[in-house]
């Protein structure tokens, strides 16, 4: 491999799965047995984690297929603070701070992905490894995919997950339900009675899915600058065969087409990150015009459901993106947690030092102002593990008083996934909790192992033969 394509591919998949193999070999996990597109895949890594385990995993021998899947790069909290080399409790604050310390991209005139072209009648959706995941899934899902397009009226360009379903040998239904920039693409293009040129990439670099999950940052930066300033260094890109388009270099498989303006077709259902089949949908139509891809090409899925490839990294970017909003009139707030297993953005967890009364009704406004996914907001004193639910539903139950600790916030906007959202506006009635301590009076004093007492306790139990 020369030099060039090293450092291209250090950027994206490839670059990922070799630094996991040199510096956390038990986090690889190769499966040699032939496995199925329908299910297996899934199964084999919802196992896993009921097991406790997250590796990357890689199935090289997917039934009717020459090409590996790759999956479950972004399921593990620890390799994703090891890539921007933090520790894992630092990750939103990571995120945040170097996320907006954007990088112009570096374009380069060739790619790897470049190596093979496939269009007209030789192109067919079904010659790629897409898993059926659920069997309420429609269809099969391509879930890795990056959608990359311009905005009609700026030329800047975005790139995002969306769920994209297989219907036929060049058509792909996709759901823009995110409401956010490529949504707004292409209700532009619409307008001007045009479909919006796009792209897909399959086969990105962890700090690239981190960096897409980037909400909050003027119009005219470019998603692969926040993502080159994840990196340290700009990121390459080359462009494809859609007139303007960039596609970063370090892809594997890229498929050029456009979403159809003026045009929708039944999307769905699909097993949502809530963990309930959706069949709430856009219902755009994306028509692939060509395929390129690597000579020896590997396809990239994220489970869907609530997997943790599916859910933690949207964990993490709400973490920072709340935390950072917070901490600009709040400065004693401590952290933020996003649980992975509320669906990873539907409530968020406030650990905050109060200094005086009303400040926890506060970061409730401000972190439900961010985030609009998010309908529950929990605060905390800092005594409590805000990654421990056990201890949050602690201070839950024995510091919150109903009649004036809970505030409602009715006909807020919601996510169109979450099932409890209007099925016609998606608002509905977001909630507050103040689990802090009562003001004004002394409360009851919490009960505490010190340290030292804990490290004596595991000292005796060793010595029992008792290993913790």
């Amino acid at each position: 491999m020369s030099n060039y394509q090293s450092e291209l591919d250090k950027q994206g998949l490839r670059g990922f799965l070799e630094f996991v193999e040199a510096n956390h070999p038990d986090q690889l996990l190769r499966i040699r047995e032939p496995v199925k597109a329908e299910y297996e895949m899934t199964a084999i890594v919802f196992e896993l984690e009921r097991a406790g385990r997250s590796p990357v995993v890689i199935f090289e021998n997917v039934e009717g297929h020459d090409m590996p899947v790759v999956t479950n790069i972004a399921g593990n909290r620890d390799l994703l603070a090891a890539i921007l080399e933090v520790d894992s409790a630092d990750l939103p604050t990571a995120f945040r701070e170097r996320c907006q310390d954007y990088l112009p991209v570096e374009r380069v005139d060739s790619a790897p992905w470049q190596e093979v072209a496939i269009e007209g009648d030789d192109l067919d959706l079904a010659a790629l490894p897409i898993p059926m995941q659920f069997d309420v899934d429609k269809a099969p899902y391509i879930t890795a995919g990056q959608i990359t397009a311009r905005d009609p009226e700026t030329g800047v360009d975005t790139t995002g997950f969306h769920r994209l379903m297989v219907s036929g040998r060049n058509r792909l239904g996709v759901s823009l339900h995110s409401r956010r920039r490529m949504y707004e693409f292409h209700r532009r293009a619409e307008a001007r009675g045009e479909s919006l040129p796009a792209a897909i990439t399959l086969g990105i670099h962890p700090l690239h899915y981190m960096g897409s999950m980037a909400y909050h940052y003027p119009p005219g930066v470019r998603k692969y600058e926040i993502i080159g300033a994840l990196f340290g260094e700009p990121y390459k890109v080359a462009e494809c065969g859609v007139p303007g388009l960039e596609i970063p270099a370090g892809a594997e498989i890229v498929i050029e087409g456009e979403i159809l303006a003026d045009t929708h077709e039944p999307e769905g259902p699909f097993g949502e990150f809530t963990g309930y089949a959706s069949y709430r949908s856009t219902q755009n139509v994306f028509v692939a015009k060509r395929i390129q891809m690597r000579r020896d090409a590997m396809f990239h899925s994220v489970v869907s459901g609530m997997s943790s490839d599916h859910i933690l990294v949207s964990c993490i970017t709400r973490e920072g993106e709340i935390l950072n909003a917070l901490r600009r009139n709040l400065p004693n707030v401590r952290a933020v947690h996003v649980p992975r297993i509320t669906c990873g953005g539907l409530m968020a967890i406030v650990s905050m030092k109060k200094t005086a009364p009303g400040e926890p009704q506060q970061a409730i406004m401000a972190a439900l102002g961010t985030e609009f996914y998010t309908k529950i907001v929990i605060v905390v004193d800092e005594d409590v593990n805000i990654f421990e639910l056990s201890d949050v539903m602690w201070a839950v139950a024995t510091r919150v008083r109903a009649d004036e600790d809970l505030i409602f916030i009715p006909g807020a906007k919601g996510a169109i996934l979450d099932p409890t959202s209007d099925p016609d506006t998606f608002t509905l009635t977001k909630v507050g909790v103040d689990a802090t301590k009562p003001d004004g009076r002394d409360f009851a004093e919490r009960l505490v192992i010190s340290d030292a007492q804990r490290a004596r306790g595991r000292e005796i139990l060793a010595a029992a033969g008792i290993t913790l």
